[in-house]
């Protein structure tokens, strides 16, 4: 893998991860101190804000495209007006997704909520500020779009891992002197958040050089548009596939189930940040190179990460039972833990998506993207339902697997990467993940799911060193190098 793409990688990577640590100990906290029902409407809150984030219009990642060739010399637009335009598009429409989430989570709650009235009137006292991060999240993603597209991650980082930190812990102090109300919570969350974006903001206006506010272009706004439109929509419908599953379990199981979801849920996918920090490394790459060069880049790419994520992925699906157990309690893990594995599989298999969508992003029609999301999404819905009406949260994990693996075969179609080249070492990796699933799901005993992992884990290492000569010389170069620092 190139040098730069690997530097940008682990810088991402990094600061997508250190806030992992910081939740372990939040997470349980909050449920021990908000209750089971009230974390569960905390975590369907921020899906409800993240729905009506798709407000952007793709802005962000539009930022990213056209900074991003800005600098590389092939586009002649001002950057200045570029940013501007961006800026006062989303806030417009921030605007107008907080009066409309407002509104209509007032007369969802009075009207329509079989909530119990004591949470009523907190869900209610909460809705403004749940209305107020929308925006606040909006100009939010062309701080961060400018930043990427200059490729800047560490600055970006920096800020935005300092303000998770804050964001996980300033609630915690907000609930001991204010009490345990859904108000406190989410008024401290939009707070932060709040801080993090100004923090984004002064980076991107230094990282720009931008020295004064200009008013919008509108030919600017429409050449954005035409990309980030696509974007959006893309982005939109993955948005609401990926938290389907939550809102369908509240909506036919209950709070106290989306906790047993969630939990799990939220754990786990901190795997998928692996995916997520090379994905974001790739995209401003590959606008800028050459479709040939482009391939190379993402097979390249797509090795590396199923190398480096099934053993990760492993690892963590024989660990996630007895560390439910200490983390949350055993009942609790009794129910989440097989859910968590399931999970695990179903991240794995985002991530060999992601890649691909990313390179359509960048090469070809971001278009494509969005007609393949609205022709799958009813039918993913569909099956969400019929699955957790009958098979509670496990039938809602298995969907998302499915789900995960046809969206795989289809953008792999899509991408012309070419399937025999792709789809039998995937194959393998993804038969090791299931059989770590079933045997985990097996065993009872803490000794005998280390032994077992640790066998599927050196059966998998193992066969990734004999299929990759490349594996081979870089393990011997660092065993070369460690024996020269010892004997100098």
């Amino acid at each position: 893998m190139d040098k730069a793409i690997f530097r940008n990688f682990a810088i991402n990577f990094t600061g997508q991860i250190l806030p992992t640590f910081v939740s372990l100990v939040t997470v349980p906290l909050y449920i021990h101190l908000l209750g089971v029902d009230r974390y569960g409407f905390v975590a369907l809150t921020g899906v409800f804000v993240a729905y009506f984030g798709m407000l952007d219009l793709g802005m962000g990642i539009a930022t990213e495209n056209r900074v991003c060739r800005i600098h590389l010399g092939t586009s002649d637009t001002p950057i200045e007006g570029v940013f501007w335009s961006a800026c006062w598009a989303n806030l417009v429409t921030g605007i107008a997704g907080a009066v409309i989430m407002y509104f209509a989570g007032l007369l969802y709650v009075t009207h329509f909520s079989t909530v119990q009235p004591p949470l009523r009137g907190e869900l209610i006292d909460s809705l403004p500020w749940l209305a107020g991060s929308i925006p606040v999240a909006n100009v939010g993603a062309v701080f961060a779009g400018a930043i990427s597209g200059a490729q800047r991650f560490a600055v970006l980082n920096m800020n935005q891992t300092i303000g998770t930190f804050i964001e996980q812990l300033l609630p915690l102090g907000a609930i001991w002197v204010l009490g345990a109300h859904l108000p406190v919570v989410i008024a401290s969350i939009a707070l932060v958040r709040l801080g993090t974006v100004v923090a984004l903001g002064i980076a991107s206006l230094r990282i720009l050089h931008i020295r004064q506010v200009l008013p919008p272009v509108f030919r600017t706004n429409r050449a954005l548009f035409g990309y980030g439109g696509w974007i959006m929509l893309t982005t939109g419908i993955a948005m609401i596939g990926d938290t389907l599953d939550t809102v369908m379990l509240g909506m036919t199981l209950g709070a106290r189930f989306v906790t047993y979801y969630t939990v799990p849920q939220k754990l786990v996918t901190r795997l998928n940040l692996v995916a997520l920090s090379l994905t974001r490394t790739l995209f401003p790459r590959l606008v800028a190179c050459e479709r040939e060069h482009a391939d190379q880049i993402v097979r390249t790419s797509l090795t590396f990460l199923t190398t480096l994520f099934t053993p990760l992925a492993i690892v963590c699906i024989f660990a996630i039972g007895p560390f439910l157990s200490l983390w949350i309690g055993h009942d609790l893990s009794i129910v989440s833990s097989p859910v968590g594995r399931i999970l695990i599989v179903a991240i794995w298999v985002s991530g060999q998506s992601n890649v691909l969508r990313v390179l359509i992003q960048a090469q070809k029609n971001p278009a494509t993207l969005a007609h393949l999301g609205l022709i799958e999404l009813p039918f993913f819905g569909a099956l969400l339902w019929f699955a957790t009406s009958n098979f509670g949260i496990t039938g809602a994990s298995i969907v998302v697997v499915i789900r995960g693996l046809i969206d795989y075969c289809i953008l792999l179609r899509l991408s012309h990467m070419g399937a025999r080249r792709l789809v039998p070492p995937m194959l393998t990796h993804f038969t090791f993940l299931v059989a770590s699933v079933l045997l985990a799901d097996a065993l009872d005993s803490p000794a005998l799911l280390g032994a077992a992992g640790l066998v599927i884990l050196a059966a998998n290492v193992g066969l990734s060193f004999y299929r990759l000569a490349s594996l081979r010389i870089m393990a011997q170069t660092l065993f070369i190098r460690l024996n020269l620092r010892k004997n100098p």
